[in-house]
């Protein structure tokens, strides 16, 4: 996922939701455990307490004895964590064996019968300790007051609560991965609408489809509904402006044909030069119409056609019969290698468009040589001749729009304007460079690009539209 992406934001936001919530989640509960373990030792600690001091009893001296000892076995253990002391007003101090030689310092304080103080304090070994205490009076007949408490080590239950916390931490990390997981998997569910618009553009821009797809879920079809009436709309502009343009191209053919008879009669009384002067201008103005009407062709068709294709071979021979009774190649002999089952991915106008210019051009230049020579393995198209060439630092010049080297000879340099925009319309490139025979090579070849990722489409795949030589 690219940074910007929707989706990564889309994951990114749920990501850091889920870790936030399952945050306030395990504080809450590890506060909520702490709660329940500081009330469960509170009760412990009353049960003891209680135990305590129904085993208290008074001898014949007015001592006090323990009779019964609470049950807890970790009152004898030393040190063990659950300790136990009773005093009394009269200086005497008894305690469980788990103290061993410590005394609790309990604060200054009068607990009544029926009250239970607790009170953190410091115990053997300096460890914290919660203390619950109570005090009562025996033998009413010659009262005893005496204080019984009992505590218990507080580090255990902080041991206990950190081993929940990460025991918790653990379970709530795994618990984050897969609803990290489960995020991910739910926005991708949730793009996949946009997913199938977006390889519906991608198949309408490569002329496989007309329109999107309707069958999206409610909250797209707005969407669709929307692009697909603006996808009508530029379709019926298209047909007109291909209309009205066509209508004045065809508009400037009669008064093209007027100005070539002027010309000729202009030759007939002698005057070469206007004549000459008026047939350029004509053959210029004649060239802008024909582009005129390429790209009014090409803007023309429609979305969603069936992808033309033409046999390379037939039509070479075709354009060499034509370009071999003008008098721009009657100096030249044609060379070609070009496999009879050899096809074009383009619209036969349209290639006819590209190649007559080219074989013309090279036609004009050559010495006595033109070769057109055919791949498909890579695909392309070249044509050479044995002129002068075209210089390395010129072939610039030669690509810019109405651009010439020959400045003096016939033409309006538009011609290569007009292959390049057919060629651009089909996702093709044009390229110029030396021919063996000595003069340039031109080449016409796909600009071959990936394929837009999800579409059922070869490895290769010029754009904007599919055109590739396939043999067969």
């Amino acid at each position: 996922m690219r940074l910007g992406s929707l989706r990564l934001r889309l994951v990114a936001a749920g990501t850091i939701a889920i870790l936030v919530a399952l945050g306030v989640a395990g504080f809450g509960m590890v506060v909520l455990f702490k709660r329940h373990v500081a009330r469960t030792l509170a009760s412990d600690l009353d049960v003891h307490l209680r135990q305590l001091l129904n085993g208290l009893e008074v001898d014949a001296d007015g001592r006090i004895m323990v009779s019964r000892a609470p049950a807890d076995p970790r009152f004898i253990i030393p040190l063990s964590g659950l300790y136990w002391q009773i005093s009394d007003d009269h200086g005497q101090l008894l305690r469980s064996r788990s103290l061993w030689d410590t005394i609790l310092p309990l604060p200054i304080d009068e607990p009544g019968p029926t009250d239970v103080h607790q009170h953190e304090l410091a115990g053997p070994d300096g460890a914290r300790v919660l203390v619950a205490e109570r005090g009562i009076v025996m033998n009413p007949e010659r009262p005893i007051r005496v204080r019984a408490a009992v505590a218990y080590d507080l580090d255990g239950a902080t041991s206990a609560v950190r081993t929940f916390a990460k025991d918790l931490s653990i379970a709530l990390a795994v618990l984050a991965v897969i609803l990290a997981i489960g995020t991910s998997v739910q926005v991708s569910l949730g793009l996949r609408p946009l997913t199938v618009l977006r390889r519906g553009v991608a198949e309408i821009r490569n002329g496989r489809r007309r329109y999107l797809p309707v069958a999206v879920p409610t909250e797209v079809a707005p969407l669709v509904e929307e692009v697909n009436a603006l996808l009508d709309a530029q379709s019926r502009e298209i047909v007109r402006s291909r209309s009205r343009a066509a209508d004045l191209a065809h508009g400037f053919k009669t008064p093209l044909a007027a100005l070539a008879a002027d010309a000729a009669r202009l030759k007939e009384l002698g005057q070469l030069e206007l004549a000459r002067n008026v047939e350029d201008v004509a053959e210029a103005m004649s060239r802008q119409v024909d582009r005129e009407l390429a790209l009014a062709r090409l803007r023309g068709k429609l979305r969603g056609e069936p992808q033309a294709s033409t046999e390379l071979a037939p039509l070479v021979e075709a354009l060499l019969g034509t370009l071999g009774r003008t008098t721009a190649a009657a100096h030249v002999s044609f060379d070609g290698e070009v496999p009879a089952d050899l096809s074009v991915a383009m619209d036969r106008t349209d290639l006819a468009e590209v190649l007559g210019n080219l074989l013309e051009n090279a036609a004009r230049h050559a010495t006595s040589t033109v070769r057109i020579v055919a791949r498909a393995a890579p695909p392309s198209v070249s044509v050479e001749d044995d002129g002068p060439g075209i210089p390395d630092t010129q072939i610039g010049r030669v690509l810019e729009r109405g651009g010439r080297l020959d400045e003096q000879g016939p033409g309006s340099g538009l011609g290569l304007a007009i292959v390049q925009d057919v060629l651009e319309a089909y996702g093709w490139k044009l390229q110029i460079g030396r021919s063996e025979l000595g003069g340039a090579r031109i080449t016409i070849a796909p600009v071959l690009m990936p394929a837009p990722q999800g579409l059922p489409s070869p490895a290769l795949v010029p754009q904007p539209m599919r055109s590739i030589l396939t043999a067969g």
